[in-house]
């Protein structure tokens, strides 16, 4: 009877061998990100007003999931603010890190948003805290009634530049780094970072870690930036507290998010898999799995960069003036170029072949070419990675060092 009906968006009907269907969909997308620093102080309104898609108004109420340390610092701040403005705010603190970013955390979010209550569109839940938190919230409420919306207020400078601004949400799953996810935007990120001024330095360089990432597969100006001010930015913990720190800070946050933004944006749910973000995510997952808790996010991606830096300097796309550029650069930044994980080739050799899982068949391996320029490789091999190891634990100062010779020679040659 209904043969002849002529479907329109994408759905067909085919009839000469019986009845099937084809349906064409797209979802649209939108979310924003907003600077705002302050954002907790009594008289700054962005999170009530900054975000068209999710006001905020007296009698509101609200689920708000908050890093257990964030919480021991700002906690009271940020209930004030909520009492302050009329906002029914419920805390729930939850304990935040690499160790238990498992299914466990997921539950623990997901049975807070069930006994609250949570009106399913218009009560956004709003988590505060470093990408590990907001992963595990963001993945809670991509579940809940088949997806609730959320906020998102990175308290860390990774979150700020890398998981704050992108769209995937995850935990990790036995050895297999956010193994368990989905792609769930939040509705708005809101970039605070005064944050950061009780940020401990090393988690200051774990962010600068993905910053140098988008500088050295896409910007040689933001490198010569972070060459040429990264430690003392770092030092300010990216406060702008002098002029020339300020113009330097603004411009290595801006720059580093709209880059990642212009690379995630026509890609955002991986259709294509050669994504140049990639970049230090190809070896990192595992050798971070396997050293935790000894090795933050950015440390291992930062590893992976200084391996396959030492890998296009032996294929000859990265110079040797390069690589030290390079190399020193990331120390300046306190980041570490080894870790002894590495001395363990045949783990590179196993991270390889689940890059290869992950990305559909192939290796997709983004290698940078010079500074700033990067190019796409399938043919990498485990021979490759034993001298790139080796030649990386020379310039690393370890005791595999003196066995770098052979590698050495190769590439004056």
């Amino acid at each position: 009877m209904r043969s002849g009906t002529a479907f329109t968006q994408g759905l067909r009907q085919a009839v000469d061998n019986g009845p099937a269907w084809t349906v064409e969909a797209v979802r649209q997308v939108r979310y924003h990100v907003v600077s705002s620093d302050g954002l907790f102080s009594p008289d700054n309104t962005a999170l009530l007003t900054g975000c068209p898609d999710v006001p905020m108004n007296r009698g509101d109420r609200r689920l708000v999931v908050i890093d257990e340390n964030v919480d021991l610092l700002y906690g009271a701040q940020v209930r004030a603010y909520f009492a302050t403005h009329g906002i029914d705010a419920t805390v729930v603190a939850l304990r935040a890190d690499e160790t238990v970013k498992q299914w466990d955390a997921v539950s623990r979010v997901v049975d807070a948003m069930n006994s609250f209550g949570i009106d399913r569109r218009r009560e956004p839940v709003i988590a505060i805290g470093g990408g590990v938190l907001t992963d595990i919230v963001g993945f809670a409420a991509s579940l809940y009634r088949r997806g609730t919306p959320y906020i998102r207020i990175p308290t860390t400078l990774i979150g700020l530049v890398d998981a704050g601004v992108g769209v995937k949400t995850g935990v990790n799953y036995e050895l297999g780094k956010n193994r368990l996810g989905t792609y769930a935007p939040a509705t708005v990120t809101f970039l605070d970072r005064s944050f950061l001024r009780t940020l401990p330095l090393r988690h200051v360089s774990n962010g600068l870690a993905e910053i140098l990432k988008m500088a050295l597969i896409r910007s040689e100006d933001l490198f010569n930036l972070l060459e040429s001010h990264g430690a003392a930015v770092r030092a300010d913990r990216l406060q702008g507290t002098s002029r020339e720190l300020a113009t330097a800070s603004n411009a290595i946050i801006a720059e580093s998010i709209h880059l990642m933004l212009e690379e995630l944006q026509p890609n955002l749910w991986e259709s294509t898999l050669e994504r140049c973000v990639d970049y230090g995510h190809t070896f990192s997952p595992t050798l971070e799995m396997h050293a935790l808790p000894e090795l933050l996010h950015g440390e291992a991606v930062v590893i992976d960069m200084a391996l396959t830096t030492a890998l296009a300097t032996l294929r000859g796309d990265v110079a040797e003036a390069q690589a030290e550029r390079v190399y020193a650069v990331i120390r300046a930044l306190g980041l570490p170029l080894w870790n002894d994980v590495l001395h363990d080739t045949t783990l590179l050799e196993d991270a390889l072949r689940d890059t290869v899982r992950h990305r559909d068949g192939q290796q997709r391996l983004p290698l940078p070419m010079g500074i700033g320029r990067h190019r796409f490789v399938n043919d990498v091999t485990p021979a490759e990675l034993r001298d790139a190891a080796r030649l990386l634990s020379e310039h690393a100062g370890t005791q595999a060092g003196a066995a770098a010779a052979p590698v050495r020679e190769r590439v004056s040659a």
